[in-house]
C-alpha cells in the first residue's frame, strides 16, 4: 500500500507539473494585462486540481493494468511470429485505446453540443477508433514487411487534401482535430512500444526508421474517415432544429444529484470496457494463459475508470472555462496582438512540459545513436506548436476558410517529406501526433470555440474547431526543416577544404 501511495503522489506531482505552464501563462496574463482575478477563479482552481488527481489516478491505473498486460501480449505474439495474430492484436488495441481516449471524448461531446445533435458523439468516436484500429493493423504489416514510411505518408496526406476539397466546411476543422487527439494519454505509449518492439525483434529492421510511424498513421487516417462521415451527414441539409429539440428534450428529464454521478461512472466504465475486453479476450481466448497478478490488474482497471471520471469533471470545472474566459477577455482589447501572444505562449509552454513528447524524444535519441538530441527535438516541436496555434487563431480572427490553410499546410508537409533525410520522416510525423496532451487539447479547443463565439460573423462549428490540427501540422514542418538544414550544413562542411 505504501508503494502505491508513493506512486500516486509521484503521478499527482507529475500531473501538477504538466499543468504549471498553463497556470503560469494564465496568471501572468491576468496579473499583468487584465489586472483582475478571473471570474469563477476558485471553481477553476478546484477544477484544475481535480484534473491533476484524475490524470494521476488514470496513469497509475494504466501502469498497474493496461500497460503491463498489453506489452506482455505484444511480446508473446511477436515471439509466435504470427502475422494475422499481430495484425488482429494491433487493430483491437488501436480501436479499444482510442474509444477510451479522454481528449477524444471531450472533443466529441463538444461537437455534439455545438452541432445541436447532428454530429453524434458516439458515432464520431467509433469512426475514429475504427480508423485507428485499421491503421494499427496496416502499420504492423508495414513494420514486418519493411516498407518505407514516406510513401504511406505522401499517399495518405495527398488523399487527405483531396477529400478536404469535397468535405463540407462544418466538418473539416473537427476532422483534423479528431485526428490530432487520437494519440494521447492512452495510445502513445502502447503504440510506440508496439512499433519499436516489433522493429527491434525483427532482423534487418531499424528501430528509428521502422519502429516509429504508427503514431503518425493513427493521426492521419481519422482525418479522412471523419471528413467522409461529414460528407454523409451534411449531404442533406435536413432540419437541424430536430437535433436541437432532441438535446433539449433529453435535458428536460435528465436525472440530477448523486444519480448523475453514478450514471457518469457507468459511462466511464462503458468507455474503458472495450480495451479491458480486448486484453482479456487475447489473454484467455487466444494465448490461453492466466493473468499475472489479477488483483493488481483489477485495481488498476478500477483506478482507470475513477481517474477518467475525475478528469472529465475537472475539465468542465477548470480547463474549458479558462479557454473561453481568456478568449472573451482578450477580445475586449483593441489590439489582436495579445490574442496572438497568448496563443503562442500557451502552445510553447504546454508542449515543453508534455510527458509523451519527452518520452518519444528520449526514445528517438537512443534509437538514433547520436544523430538526434532529445532536448533540441522538444524545442523544435514546441516552437512548431506555438506557430501552429498562432496561425490557427489568425484564421479564426480573419474568418478565412480552413480548407486553404489545411491544404497549404499539408502540401508543404508532403514537399518536405520528399526532401527530408529518411531517418527523420517517421519521427517527425510521430512528433506531430504527440503534441496534443490531455491538458492541451481541452484548453486549445475551448480557446478556439471561445474566440469563434465572441467574434461577430463566426460560426462556432465551422471556425471553432481546427486549432489542434494546426498544432499537429507545424511541428512536422519545424522538425523536417531542421533535419534538411542540418544535412545541408553537414554536406557543406564535408566539401570544405
Amino acid at each position: 500500500m505504501a508503494e502505491q501511495l508513493r506512486d500516486f503522489a509521484h503521478a499527482f506531482l507529475h500531473a501538477l507539473r504538466n499543468l504549471t505552464p498553463i497556470i503560469v501563462v494564465v496568471v501572468a496574463f491576468q496579473a499583468l494585462l487584465f489586472r483582475e482575478w478571473p471570474e469563477g477563479g476558485m471553481s477553476i482552481a478546484i477544477g484544475l486540481l481535480i484534473v491533476a488527481i484524475g490524470v494521476a489516478l488514470f496513469l497509475q491505473g494504466l501502469e498497474l493494468s493496461i500497460f503491463p498486460v498489453g506489452k506482455r501480449l505484444a511480446n508473446q505474439f511477436a515471439r509466435r511470429g504470427s502475422m494475422p495474430l499481430l495484425m488482429a492484436f494491433g487493430f483491437a488495441i488501436g480501436f479499444s485505446a482510442v474509444v477510451a481516449e479522454p481528449a477524444l471524448i471531450a472533443v466529441a461531446e463538444q461537437a455534439y453540443e455545438i452541432s445541436e445533435g447532428r454530429i453524434d458523439a458516439l458515432t464520431l468516436r467509433l469512426i475514429v477508433a475504427g480508423s485507428v484500429g485499421l491503421v494499427m493493423a496496416v502499420g504492423v504489416l508495414r513494420v514486418i514487411l519493411g516498407h518505407p514510411l514516406h510513401w504511406y505518408m505522401i499517399g495518405g496526406y495527398a488523399t487527405v487534401v483531396l477529400v478536404t476539397f469535397f468535405a463540407p466546411e462544418e466538418i473539416v476543422g473537427l476532422a483534423y482535430d479528431s485526428g490530432g487527439v487520437t494519440t494521447n494519454i492512452v495510445t502513445v505509449p502502447l503504440i510506440a512500444a508496439l512499433g519499436i518492439g516489433l522493429a527491434s525483434s525483427i532482423r534487418g529492421r531499424n528501430p528509428l526508421l521502422d519502429g516509429f510511424g504508427l503514431v503518425a498513421l493513427a493521426v492521419m487516417v481519422p482525418m479522412i474517415s471523419v471528413q467522409l462521415y461529414g460528407i454523409l451527414v451534411y449531404a442533406d441539409p435536413g432540419d437541424i432544429a430536430n437535433g436541437a429539440a432532441l438535446v433539449a428534450d433529453s435535458d428536460t428529464d435528465a436525472p440530477s444529484g448523486p444519480l448523475v454521478m453514478i450514471l457518469d461512472l457507468f459511462g466511464m466504465l462503458r468507455d474503458v470496457l472495450p480495451i479491458i475486453l480486448v486484453i482479456l479476450f487475447f489473454q484467455f481466448g487466444v494465448l490461453r494463459r492466466p493473468l499475472a497478478n489479477p488483483v493488481k490488474v483489477g485495481v488498476g482497471f478500477a483506478l482507470v475508470i475513477i481517474g477518467l471520471y475525475a478528469f472529465v469533471v475537472g475539465l468542465k470545472l477548470g480547463l474549458f472555462p479558462i479557454g473561453e474566459r481568456m478568449a472573451e477577455q482578450l477580445i475586449g482589447f483593441d489590439s489582436w496582438l495579445w490574442v496572438y501572444l497568448f496563443a503562442f505562449a500557451i502552445g510553447f509552454a504546454t508542449t515543453m512540459a508534455e510527458p509523451a513528447l519527452i518520452a518519444v524524444g528520449q526514445q528517438a535519441e537512443e534509437a538514433a545513436a547520436g544523430k538526434i538530441q532529445g532536448n533540441v527535438i522538444r524545442i523544435l516541436v514546441a516552437v512548431g506548436v506555438a506557430i501552429g496555434i498562432t496561425i490557427g487563431v489568425h484564421r479564426i480572427i480573419s474568418g478565412d476558410s480552413i480548407h486553404y490553410y489545411i491544404i497549404g499546410g499539408y502540401s508543404l508537409v508532403i514537399a518536405l517529406t520528399a526532401l527530408s533525410p529518411r531517418y527523420i520522416v517517421a519521427l517527425a510525423f510521430d512528433l506531430g501526433g504527440v503534441t496534443t496532451s490531455e491538458v492541451t487539447v481541452p484548453l486549445v479547443t475551448a480557446l478556439g470555440i471561445g474566440l469563434a463565439g465572441q467574434i461577430e460573423g463566426r460560426n462556432v462549428l465551422i471556425d471553432g474547431f481546427g486549432l489542434i490540427a494546426f498544432a499537429s501540422i507545424f511541428p512536422i514542418v519545424t522538425v523536417m526543416s531542421y533535419a534538411i538544414l542540418m544535412e545541408r550544413v553537414a554536406h557543406w562542411r564535408e566539401k570544405r577544404p
